[in-house]
């Protein structure tokens, strides 16, 4: 059985600097550590900050001393709350989603109304509405948008949503409004995983789609690869892979969200393997496109 996995796959660097943030903290500081909601939505993410003594919470306590904030960002009146506390701040926003708040304030001092294309209920889309004032709106499509704007409307996205469904929005709001600003706030990276994806979903004959299920842009990697007409599984972990899933499949593909351990990838390639009869292998485990096949070394 070939196995092949989808370029890019694995922590991307907002996570990654994320994570070493919170474990350089937990390291340095001897305190006690908490990250304000889950750091990354991965759960083995954070059962390895959990087992370094770094805990999630949704508020702050009286026994914290370090808080680290998400990689989603956090509401703005949040974070100033914690910062008038004097606790120990660690700011491990992606710097992307800082680049969208940074924008969702600049439009709104700059008197247009937001307009936000995003999951309503997911973390980095309320902080970055936070900052764009109280007009703001979010919608989840271009068919979403409500029957009326302010004359001058900024639209921006959450960084990991489709650049195609972003285009879409910017095309639906322009004949309505008499100023459109437009900042493109979707994160390269994750549009280059994506295309990824889809490229090795249309030729193979199963996909597994490795991330949290809280995680958006694992979920679209999964949608992408179904859209391929592909059998697709999106698993958060190795021991959810069933071996009927691969009798008589020859090529199997995978695919990881941005926040997904390269360990786990490894877990998830070694499973896919113990399932073969008889199992033979004098090679490497797997291959990436253009790569020796050797996995990427574990994070620091």
């Amino acid at each position: 059985m070939d196995i092949e996995i989808a370029d890019g796959s694995g922590f991307c660097f907002g996570v990654r600097r994320a994570v070493n943030l919170a474990l350089r903290a937990a390291e340095d500081h001897g305190r006690r550590t908490v990250t304000l909601g889950p750091l990354v939505h991965n759960p083995l993410v954070v059962e390895r900050l959990e087992a370094k003594g770094i805990r999630a919470v949704e508020e702050v306590a009286g026994d914290a001393d370090v808080v680290v904030l998400r990689a989603h960002g956090t509401p703005a009146p949040q974070e100033e709350s914690l910062r008038r506390r004097r606790l120990e701040i660690v700011d491990a926003t992606c710097p992307f989603v800082k680049r969208a708040q940074r924008h969702a304030r600049a439009l709104r001092e700059e008197g247009y109304q937001v307009v936000i294309l995003g999951d309503r209920a997911h973390p980095e889309v309320a902080s970055v509405r936070s900052y764009a004032g109280d007009d703001a709106v979010v919608v989840e499509s271009a068919d979403d948008l409500p029957v009326a704007l302010g004359p001058r409307v900024g639209v921006m996205a959450q960084t990991t949503q489709p650049e195609e469904a972003f285009l879409r929005l910017v095309r639906r709001l322009a004949p309505g409004a008499a100023e459109v600003r437009v900042v493109n706030t979707v994160c390269r990276s994750t549009a280059a995983r994506r295309a990824e994806t889809e490229k090795l979903a249309s030729r193979v004959q199963v996909m597994i789609v490795l991330g949290g299920r809280r995680s958006h842009n694992t979920r679209e990697l999964a949608r992408v690869s179904r859209l391929a007409g592909v059998d697709t599984h999106h698993i958060e972990r190795a021991r959810e892979l069933q071996r009927q899933w691969f009798r008589n499949v020859g090529h199997v593909g995978v695919a990881a969200g941005a926040s997904t351990p390269d360990e786990a990838i490894e877990d998830v390639v070694r499973r896919i393997r113990s399932f073969e009869e008889p199992f033979v292998s004098d090679g490497p485990a797997f291959s990436r496109p253009g790569g020796s096949g050797t996995p990427s070394p574990p994070l620091a």
